[in-house]
């Protein structure tokens, strides 16, 4: 029961206070634990292409697992002194788990520059949250990239977050995020991390295969909810959800471009390199900066439908095993 309140109070509180810049995230320890173990790793395993598989597996398998012991760890203690504290530190870390405000905060500053029609404002704003090289995008391709993160991150910083900590409370919740974190640092099929981010990558794939799926379920309730194209987020989900190297990105993305009736995806340009990926969805109108704000929209709504799905199916468990 205290686990499904902590849960409940994050999600309240990530949605009227977002992410403070002031207030330590454990995501940044982890992206320094990554770094660290990156360094200490390959001096260990030799520069061979089996030696950094073996090196990135044990990182892989390190960083979740002390994530989890140390959240698990410091939890007990916490409600060994007072349940008070641990459940405050419980809702505190559901709080940092999730990202819904802050992702229609940032996506919301992108929307702003260019309705001003400020192109180069609003690329240096989305690069903040794509990965992408944004220097050159037209108006157009920062929409689409806005609009593409905004559905992705749903998946993987809401609805996935959300997932795991309902299953396993927030100790569970933060070695999600430690799998995600690791995957956006060295997951990448570049020289430096083909290898040694290989592990890190199908791990992150496997622990987003049900969430995501899940996800794309509850953005397309959203979108009909919300009035836009529910049928059509169902009709280009099913055709267009696997059109990724990944297994799990385009699940919510197909959705999202099916609700609004646009094309996402296609080419695009990474540290520099070209990668001529596939688009989703069908091109039977321009995206437009008003896209941005369609998919805030969805987000919000599909939260909310993650969070009372979560929460009633968590609630009805326990009251089917007292009632056993």
């Amino acid at each position: 029961m205290l686990t499904a309140l902590a849960v409940l109070g994050g999600f309240g509180l990530d949605l009227l206070l977002a992410d403070p810049a002031w207030m330590p995230h454990p995501v940044v320890g982890m992206g320094r634990a990554i770094a660290a173990l990156e360094k200490r790793l390959r001096r260990l395993f030799p520069a061979t292409p089996a030696g950094e598989r073996a090196a990135g597996r044990v990182l892989a398998a390190a960083l979740p697992l002390g994530t989890f012991a140390l959240a698990a760890g410091a939890l007990a203690l916490a409600y060994r002194l007072h349940p008070a504290a641990g459940f405050a530190l419980e809702t505190l870390w559901c709080w940092q788990a999730l990202a819904l405000r802050g992702l229609a905060d940032e996506s919301g500053k992108v929307y702003a520059q260019l309705a001003k029609g400020d192109l180069p404002a609003a690329r240096r704003a989305v690069s903040r949250i794509v990965g992408r090289d944004t220097g050159s995008l037209t108006a157009a391709g920062v929409t689409k990239a806005a609009v593409e993160t905004v559905a992705e991150n749903f998946s993987d910083g809401v609805a996935a977050p959300l997932f795991y900590l309902l299953l396993g409370g927030a100790p569970l919740g933060l070695a999600y995020k430690a799998v995600n974190t690791m995957d956006s640092m060295v997951g990448y099929k570049n020289k430096t991390y083909l290898h040694f981010g290989r592990a890190a990558a199908r791990l992150d794939d496997a622990a987003n295969f049900l969430p995501s799926r899940l996800a794309a379920l509850l953005w397309i309730g959203a979108a009909g909810l919300a009035g836009f194209d529910g049928r059509g987020a169902w009709r280009i989900w099913r055709r267009d959800r696997l059109r990724h190297a990944s297994p799990n990105s385009a699940q919510t993305e197909s959705a999202c471009a099916g609700a609004l009736g646009v094309q996402l995806a296609g080419p695009a340009w990474y540290f520099g390199e070209y990668y001529d990926k596939p688009t989703i969805g069908d091109d039977t109108r321009p995206v437009e900066p008003a896209d941005i704000l369609r998919a805030d929209r969805m987000l919000y709504l599909a939260g909310f439908l993650a969070l009372g799905l979560g929460l009633g199916l968590r609630f009805g468990l326990a009251a089917l095993l007292r009632w056993l």
